[in-house]
């Protein structure tokens, strides 16, 4: 079974400095029908005005998953990433994927400190197993080439961190690709699992359904899906516990 949620559908706010669409409850967004998916709690797409961020605030018990599309955003936090001598210099970019786990309590900010460009990122909650709840908070970041995730579905974030994703700490396993023309997929799903696509931007056919940018798929007793006739596609694909 598949439900699709148009773009025009999901929540949206204009803050001035940032303007946000919501796929899930989020803020002063609230929909009791759009709570979540399994564990896929957030999905924001942002868009942070040049010289402004997000100040430092506080997390505890989420993953969070950042994946810029476009510009830069600056990542500082109580891990000290992003920070003189911290592990990471916290600068995500276009294909990179950043994994921060929360866990007990972290402390971040996200910044955008170009002069004259947006900075057009999403922003990402997976909630954790119950067993990974209060761990220590970690923070990792990887780059996954375009030629990568050329006409397939290239793992990025896994709980057992999989083929060089990053690692979560959630039944959850997180797919990009990107597809235009012939180029086509496919990704199987274990009985009892959902999914969630994501279209990112462009165009996209999945199992028969047109996509638009910033539309989404719910997956449910569905055991492959197919992925073709991509437009300058770009594509986030979840397996969930169910």
């Amino acid at each position: 079974m598949l439900q699709r949620i148009k773009s025009c559908d999901r929540g949206y706010a204009d803050h001035g400095w940032l303007k946000s669409f919501h796929s899930f409850s989020f803020a002063d967004y609230y929909d009791p029908a759009r709570m979540g998916f399994g564990a896929l709690r957030v999905i924001n797409e942002d868009q942070i005005a040049p010289g402004t961020g997000f100040g430092t605030h506080g997390h505890r018990d989420m993953e969070i998953i950042s994946y810029v599309l476009s510009g830069e955003l600056a990542h500082k936090d109580s891990m000290g990433n992003g920070q003189a001598g911290g592990a990471n210099a916290g600068v995500i970019r276009p294909g990179d994927v950043q994994r921060m786990s929360a866990g007990s309590g972290v402390l971040h900010s996200e910044f955008n400190h170009a002069k004259d460009q947006t900075t057009h990122f999403l922003q990402i909650w997976i909630q954790p197993d119950a067993d990974k709840r209060g761990i220590a908070p970690s923070y990792e970041q990887k780059h996954f080439a375009a030629d990568t995730k050329r006409g397939t579905l290239r793992l990025v974030a896994a709980s057992d961190g999989a083929e060089g994703a990053v690692t979560i700490h959630a039944d959850a396993r997180l797919y990009a690709g990107l597809f235009n023309g012939s180029e086509a997929a496919e990704l199987a799903l274990a009985p009892g699992r959902l999914a969630y696509v994501h279209l990112v931007r462009g165009a996209l056919t999945v199992n028969g359904q047109n996509l638009a940018s910033g539309d989404a798929l719910q997956v449910r007793e569905t055991s492959r899906l197919v992925f073709s006739a991509g437009q300058d596609a770009e594509v986030l694909v979840f397996d969930l516990a169910a």
